[in-house]
């Protein structure tokens, strides 16, 4: 067996770990605590199950090779009293600025794949779900996944905070696996409210508001940081939930179609 399959293999068989563990985690937490009145339809749970292993490992194959040439070309860029500044901090204050760091740009990803057209037409398909729960944060259509991905990514390269000669190189797939695990916790149906924390963290009435069908979807893009709405003038957090959830532009049934339709120019979904 060649080892890319090899690899492969493994990194599936990860995956379906991981699901086991989440599914472990938030269906129980979903029966008792949710607010949701009706089952996900069983179609839409077929579609994100493939979503998840699509934008798991979708990502991973097309980045690795342009995130390698990328962190070559930045190098140069910044300075290197920059880089030897945050090579000298230590650990602690490095995990959290590459923290703060990578969700700025997650931030401006994400804001950007709504207010630019073309980007939005890929968003589009993780807010056709009409119903939160956990796997509702696996609906990503690949290309919007590594926009977004790269929005986060490309600021640690530029700091020297990821690549292959960076000081605790482990940080971004730290983060990854940090943020992928608050992802699906934001978009669970809990009807949990953590009260004076929600000024620190994003929680799922936060990023609920932000699936709203209509008034609020411009609203509450930070993954974790709430703090970065605050500051760029998008959040909303009143007490009470979203009536509804989704999108009124109509979206393919099929899977295929979920897939494709975007890359159509003229698709209107928004």
């Amino acid at each position: 067996m060649s080892l890319p399959v090899q690899e492969m293999l493994v990194g599936a068989a990860r995956l379906w770990v991981w699901l086991a563990l989440l599914t472990a985690i938030f269906v129980p937490l979903e029966r008792w605590f949710g607010r949701r009145a009706a089952p996900v339809p069983r179609a839409e749970l077929r579609h994100n199950l493939v979503y998840y292993f699509i934008s798991s490992l979708v990502p991973v194959v097309l980045l690795s090779a342009p995130i390698a040439l990328l962190a070559a070309l930045l190098q140069p860029l910044v300075p290197d009293a920059v880089r030897t500044a945050v090579h000298g901090l230590p650990t602690a204050a490095r995990i959290a600025l590459a923290f703060v760091v990578a969700e700025t740009g997650f931030y401006w990803g994400h804001r950007l794949s709504h207010e630019i057209p073309w980007l939005w037409r890929f968003h589009a398909v993780h807010h056709s779900t009409e119903q939160m729960y956990f796997m509702a944060n696996t609906r990503s259509h690949p290309v919007d996944m590594i926009v977004t991905r790269l929005c986060g990514v490309v600021p640690l390269l530029l700091l020297g905070l990821a690549g292959p000669n960076a000081a605790g190189s482990a940080m971004p797939a730290l983060l990854l696996v940090l943020g992928t695990f608050w992802g699906f916790f934001i978009h669970a149906d809990l009807r949990w409210r953590l009260g004076p924390l929600e000024w620190l963290v994003s929680t799922p009435a936060f990023h609920h508001w932000h699936h709203s069908r209509r008034e609020h979807i411009n609203r509450n893009y930070a993954p974790t940081l709430p703090v970065l709405d605050r500051l760029f003038g998008t959040h909303y957090l009143p007490r009470h939930w979203p009536e509804e959830v989704g999108l009124d532009a109509p979206q393919a049934d099929t899977l295929a179609g979920q897939l494709l339709d975007p890359l159509v120019p003229h698709r209107k979904t928004a």
